[in-house]
């Protein structure tokens, strides 16, 4: 971790860093920031930066370009076999051995299983539309990339901010969850190993000292090697599919159709419901997106590993869904640690000590790949100076982003040690879905806008359509939040939908080929994953979109009175530095009448 790096950041020193080191230059070294008077004068020029930055679009040739500014390369040492592994390895984790007996419990009952589908689902349609994106623009920036390039500046910062909360919480609830399968192991209950501080407010109130404890070894972990992660991946991963299949086999022997009766004890609004929920399930895959830039044939590997590893998790996932409610009756499911407390009521009481090993494998691959994950996209929104470029720095002997690695997962430890699982379940899931919309909607707009090749006609189309499809989505999602039994306006909403989509399929040409791998049916494949994420919002809690919104919130002004002028003054001067031609493509705020963009 203190790996001395060259330093090759333009300040003449010459001289050698050590990993987790800074200098002046490494926080706000933009022409902006370098004098007070500079700042207010940049302040002032917040209207038409802003435009600037709305109204602007990154090149796929800059993103590759600006890797330099991590001063060292990461290793490409990742195969199609290693992605795959630290695909299932990523999602399988608190999401299926938690919140399979939280919602079955509460909301789904044995109709879990749809709403493991339902989910599965929306992340397949997500997985295709990320491994094009991946395979054509392969660095460490994951989705902020992506938006970068085909949404603009504005739009993937606050899909950044977002991606780092969505990391931030799911390592978190992994975290607790870890501790709860300990205390299993150990013969305890799930929450006897945490401090309870009867001063601090409801839910925030269940100290727990062990997760903050596990966060720092996956630290260290994370920090060393990216292949000795993958290593420890692979050997977690076969332990707890080993252990899966024990508890499908196993549970099955054990199982009592009866316990399927009723299926649907809360209707169809409960399958939904636990679906929005479980989507955190699923979370994870798009952390294998951002090693892309490590994987040594990203045309072939990543496609193979995003794809392959989605389809093997879902199986699993509803697998194991099926064998919980066949195994005890829904209302009987534990919520902290359902699958051991499972084999306890069923008189195998030796099996819980097994399957709280394997979910303790489980979670802490899902910690482990979370942790690389996360770094990679701040090392890429670092690198674009949105955030400060100290966090982008690469170390030379591990390869890996050691300032980012240490500061998110310090941030996942402070959020563990508080915060219960159901409020971090719940707002990840917020998080998760918005982004995963607008990557969706960021293919669409690579597949049908070319600059200087799509006609203003044909732009303005696709803009109408593409408004319609996640117009008539909210519309679709709002009704089904507000309305217990109404169907009337589905009616209208859904064939908007179809007919927007159909319209774009039929009237707009697309200007785009992907040369290497492209997501099959567009327009109607990401479309549909714009409607599903969608949709599945309007079955969130009220108080996780209060959540969300303030977190919004807060990106705003950061991103106003910072990041605004630090990526503005580093776009300008990227042109020349990084020697790739122009850039960015739009209308700046300075721009004259004769020129064109988005």
């Amino acid at each position: 971790m203190g790996t001395a790096v060259e330093d090759n950041s333009g300040t003449g020193t010459g001289m050698r860093r050590r990993g987790c080191s800074y200098q002046k230059n490494d926080f706000l070294p933009e022409e902006s920031f370098r004098t007070f008077g500079n700042y207010i004068n940049a302040l002032k020029q917040t209207p038409n930066r802003l435009v600037d930055r709305v109204l602007t679009r990154s090149k796929d040739q800059a993103e590759m370009a600006v890797k330099n500014r991590s001063q060292n390369e990461m290793k490409k040492t990742l195969t199609w076999w290693d992605l795959i592994w630290f695909g299932m390895g990523a999602v399988i984790g608190a999401g299926i051995f938690v919140l399979t007996g939280l919602e079955a419990k509460e909301e789904a009952g044995p109709a879990v299983v749809l709403s493991f589908v339902v989910s599965g689902v929306s992340a397949m349609l997500s997985v295709f539309c990320y491994t094009e994106f991946a395979v054509e623009i392969p660095v460490a920036g994951g989705s902020f990339a992506y938006l970068r390039v085909e949404l603009g500046d504005f739009m993937a910062f606050i899909a950044a901010g977002n991606i780092l909360l969505e990391y931030v919480i799911g390592g978190a609830a992994v975290a607790r969850s870890w501790t709860s399968y300990f205390a299993t192991l150990l013969n305890h209950h799930p929450s006897d190993f945490r401090i309870h501080a009867h001063a601090l407010a409801n839910n925030y109130n269940e100290l727990d000292p062990i997760a903050v404890g596990v966060c720092i070894c996956i630290c260290i972990l994370a920090v060393l090697s990216t292949k000795g992660s993958s290593r420890l991946n692979y050997i977690a991963s076969i332990v707890h599919i080993v252990v899966i299949l024990f508890i499908i086999i196993a549970g099955l022997a054990k199982s009592d159709t009866k316990n399927y009766t009723p299926f649907t004890p809360f209707g169809a609004r409960g399958i939904f419901k636990a679906s929005a929920v479980l989507f955190f399930a699923y979370v994870g895959f798009d952390a294998v997106s951002t090693m892309a830039e490590e994987t040594k044939d990203p045309a072939k590997d990543i496609p193979i590993g995003l794809v392959g590893s989605m389809i093997i998790t879902t199986t699993l996932y509803c697998l194991l869904a099926i064998t919980l409610c066949l195994m005890v009756p829904y209302q009987d499911v534990d919520p902290d640690a359902p699958f051991s407390v499972a084999f306890k009521h069923v008189g195998w009481s030796w099996a819980q000590y097994l399957v709280a090993l394997g979910a303790l494998k489980g979670m802490t691959s899902v910690l482990l790949v979370g942790a690389v994950g996360q770094a990679r996209y701040l090392t890429h929104i670092a690198r674009t100076h949105m955030m400060p470029p100290w966090f982008a720095i690469v170390d030379a002997k591990t390869g890996t982003p050691v300032n980012a690695t240490v500061v998110m997962l310090a941030a996942t430890a402070i959020i563990a040690f508080f915060t219960k699982l159901e409020i971090l379940s719940n707002l990840l899931s917020i998080s998760t879905l918005f982004i995963f919309m607008l990557v969706a909607v960021a293919l669409l707009v690579r597949r049908y806008y070319v600059s200087g090749v799509t006609t203003a006609a044909n732009r303005n189309k696709l803009i109408g359509f593409v408004l319609t499809i996640v117009g008539s989505a909210i519309a679709t999602a709002a009704y089904w939040g507000v309305s217990t039994n109404g169907w009337i306006l589905y009616c209208i909403t859904v064939p908007i939908w179809l007919l927007a989509t159909f319209g774009l399929w039929y009237f707009v040409p697309q200007a785009h080929n992907p040369r290497l791998w492209g997501v099959p049916f567009v327009p109607w494949l990401p479309s549909a994953s714009i409607f599903i994420n969608i949709f599945l919002l309007g079955s969130i809690d009220k108080d996780s979109f209060i959540r969300f919104a303030i977190w919004t919130g807060f990106l705003l002004l950061y991103y106003v009175f910072f990041g605004l002028h630090a990526s503005y003054d580093t776009a300008k001067e990227d042109e020349a530095e990084l020697k790739v031609g122009k850039i960015e493509e739009g209308i700046p705020a300075s721009a004259t009448k004769s020129e064109t963009g988005v």
